[in-house]
């Protein structure tokens, strides 16, 4: 089983479109959506979900009115001003203190030392992930809560799910549309993956967003090739990204030109290669065609065995 992670160095660069279209283009592929910050590739796949389940990360604190004293002490040693003196009262007091979900870490310290034992310190349901059925294969994706956080933690929840899903139904590969940046859901994203795709905007943040990503990939000992999005809009910068890739072992295997029917394919919510046959369509089959070539390079993985366990604690 293989495994490719379409990132970006930021946000809007084009991957999410790019994976779709490759799940269009692949004969047997499980799809995964790592971006779980800001999932969307479910607006151009139109999932059906067929398994739901909640996805616990952390723990949220929550005062008992029934046996709050309103002492004050949890407020005092709260430092993230998460507790509030505006809960319902309980007899005995007329307010007592609450806890706001959103602004609580999680620290534990208010559950350690309260002494009337009125604090619960429980794991919180952060989000739910999902396994659907697509026009296109197996999807695997999921939905994080309001300001939740251990988006590491749900990465590799789901690529857990996808090598499972891919073992099961025989399909030798998961298309993974990878979390931005170079933070924990990026590293969840990509350690243990059989290849990195970047797919890069011709533009000067877009060079310095590679650069971090592309750095990141070779300290986990990915590889990596590379892909320009919109190439034809700006050719100098184009070639300065292709050469800045070959310094650091990444081959630049694609340009993918500006193309007005990529818009109009979200909006219909296809992918570029169903809704047309035009440049950007073509560029995307050129690319797909270099990119398992890289792939049929690379030794396949076992199952279970693409995830670090350092990487689980996120």
């Amino acid at each position: 089983m293989k495994e490719l992670v379409v990132i970006s160095g930021k946000g809007g660069t084009g991957k999410t479109t790019v994976v779709a279209s490759f799940a269009s283009l692949a004969e047997k592929a499980v799809v995964a959506d790592c971006d779980v910050d800001a999932a969307d590739l479910h607006l151009i796949l139109s999932p059906r979900i067929l398994r739901r389940e909640n996805f616990t990360g952390g723990a949220k604190a929550r005062i008992k009115p029934g046996h709050c004293t309103a002492c004050g002490k949890c407020e005092e040693l709260c430092r993230f001003d998460a507790v509030y003196f505006d809960g319902p009262g309980n007899g005995k007091q007329p307010k007592t203190f609450r806890v706001d979900t959103v602004a609580c870490e999680g620290c534990g310290v208010c559950f350690d030392y309260c002494a009337e034992k009125a604090i619960e310190f429980e794991p919180a349901v952060c989000g739910q992930w999902f396994v659907s059925a697509t026009r296109f294969g197996p999807m695997v994706h999921a939905r994080l809560g309001l300001a939740a956080e251990n988006s590491g933690k749900l990465v590799t929840q789901l690529r857990r799910v996808a090598q499972q899903v891919a073992s099961q139904e025989k399909r030798d590969l998961i298309l993974c549309d990878g979390s931005p940046g170079i933070g924990c859901p990026v590293i969840a994203s990509l350690s243990g993956a059989s290849l990195a795709l970047f797919v890069v905007e011709p533009t000067a943040s877009g060079r310095h967003d590679f650069l971090r990503v592309a750095r990141l990939t070779a300290q986990l000992g990915v590889p990596g090739v590379m892909a320009v999005n919109k190439a034809d809009l700006n050719e100098e910068v184009t070639k300065s990204l292709e050469e800045s890739a070959s310094e650091l072992g990444v081959a630049a295997i694609g340009r993918i030109p500006y193309d007005p029917a990529v818009t109009r394919a979200q909006i219909a919510r296809k992918t570029v290669i169903e809704a047309s046959d035009g440049p950007a369509a073509q560029a995307i089959r050129v690319l797909w065609t270099k990119t398992l070539e890289c792939l049929d390079r690379r030794p396949s993985s076992a199952v279970g065995g693409l995830v670090p366990l350092a990487v689980r604690n996120f």
